[in-house]
């Protein structure tokens, strides 16, 4: 479990065929504190588990390994080298939850459509599939690349959040351009809303 609070961006060391999928490599700091084989990460929210760790003197660099499953319901397939990464250490029994509750496995990916500086702050509308999107409502929490966000309006196929400046600069979204893939996780309190309903 997560809570969609950014605790640093890590870079894209490598991706490479493995059998059965794909190795991802990422360098991190913050993260890698602590961390065990088999502990869990959010990497642009979608929560995978550390195979291996190589420490340096100033960083680490943690291997997971991919399912196909995984790649397909992920923006991992248009990572690149050196691209940023959102990370996230799991919700600890005594911490805080800062963002909402965030399982870490991704419901779809959408398309960034809108993204412009409003100010100082952004302005970002992501296209969704309908899937995602029914579980989408005005000042609801949605994560997208991992990150907690407050949805700020709602059309048929889109959303729109409003990006303050330490979410900007924390965050991968920093690199983020129009046509971009990112990962979403709907809240989930309205899934199971709905299937209660349905009884």
């Amino acid at each position: 479990m997560f809570t969609g609070i950014i605790e640093e961006t890590g870079t894209v060391r490598s991706i490479e065929e493995i059998d059965g999928g794909r190795r991802l490599v990422v360098r991190m700091k913050k993260c890698a504190k602590g961390l065990k084989k088999g502990d869990s990460i959010a990497v642009n929210g979608c929560c995978l588990t550390a195979t291996r760790r190589k420490r340096g003197k100033t960083h680490s660099d943690v291997s997971f390994d991919l399912l196909q499953e995984t790649w397909t319901r992920t923006n991992f397939e248009t990572l690149e080298v050196k691209g940023l990464l959102n990370l996230e250490r799991s919700l600890t029994p005594s911490g805080r939850l800062g963002g909402h509750f965030v399982t870490g496995h991704i419901d779809g990916v959408g398309r960034i459509r809108k993204w412009e500086r409003k100010g100082s702050d952004h302005i970002l509308e992501i296209s969704a599939p309908a899937d995602v999107m029914r579980y989408v409502i005005m000042k609801g929490s949605i994560a997208v690349d991992g990150m907690s966000l407050t949805v700020a309006g709602v059309g048929k196929n889109w959303f729109r959040l409003w990006i303050i400046p330490h979410t900007y600069e924390a965050t991968n979204l920093q690199g983020r351009s129009v046509g971009d893939k990112v990962n979403l996780e709907a809240d989930m309190i309205g899934k199971y809303v709905e299937k209660f309903a349905r009884r």
